[in-house]
């Protein structure tokens, strides 16, 4: 097969494939992924024709995935900052993976991510107002299932840190809806039934008052 052709495929067998992915998350198909994809495989193998010298496949695709998920491996390293800790540094990622001019997708990715860390920082309003505006503009698409119902278990602990409780709960149980049988959605129906717990509790009648003999 002709070098450059061969550059073509790939470049048209990844986008079927990450597009596919892209709609199997929920995510719905991804219009700057599409243009991303096809500009770079125009532009390596138009110039290879040009040159008489084709890029090598493999360093082609890993081009492609670099270039096409440079903000979700961003948010991969965030979450690892995160997980050990380093809150603000992970914060400081997630800035720069928004200004790499992500797809919508990746973008409300970043949205949901920086209202976990937030949340991890003791910061629950702002997690809150992070976590609403990733909800609100998922509205239309681009926010995946499991992206969507780890915002609203996030959400509602947000709520639940601040006594907001009945919020809380509409977004536990919205969690359990979303995605059931996810980890998202097993954490909300556990924070539901912790919930109940206490309510019981506090709704027992108190011990009888023992009078001295």
């Amino acid at each position: 097969m002709d070098p450059n052709l061969l550059i073509v495929t790939v470049g048209l067998a990844y986008l079927v494939i990450f597009g596919g992915m892209s709609v199997l998350r929920r995510e719905g198909v991804s219009t700057q992924l599409i243009v991303e994809v096809l500009t770079l495989t125009v532009l390596i193998a138009g110039g290879g024709m040009l040159t008489a010298s084709a890029a090598h496949p493999i360093l082609f695709l890993v081009c492609l995935y670099l270039v096409t998920t440079r903000s979700r491996l961003l948010v991969d390293l965030a979450n690892l900052l995160s997980a050990r800790g380093r809150q603000r540094d992970a914060i400081t990622v997630l800035q720069v993976a928004l200004r790499l001019l992500p797809d919508r997708a990746a973008r409300l990715i970043i949205l949901v991510t920086m209202g976990i860390v937030q949340l991890r920082r003791q910061n629950p309003l702002s997690a809150q107002a992070l976590l609403e505006s990733a909800l609100a503009q998922g509205e239309d698409g681009g926010l995946g299932l499991q992206q969507r119902a780890a915002c609203h278990y996030n959400l509602g602990l947000a709520l639940q840190r601040q006594g907001k409780e009945a919020q809380a709960v509409r977004h536990f149980s919205a969690a359990v809806e979303t995605f059931p049988g996810s980890v998202y959605s097993k954490a909300a129906e556990e924070a539901l039934e912790q919930r109940r717990h206490r309510h019981n509790k506090m709704d027992e009648p108190p011990p009888p008052d023992k009078s001295p003999e």
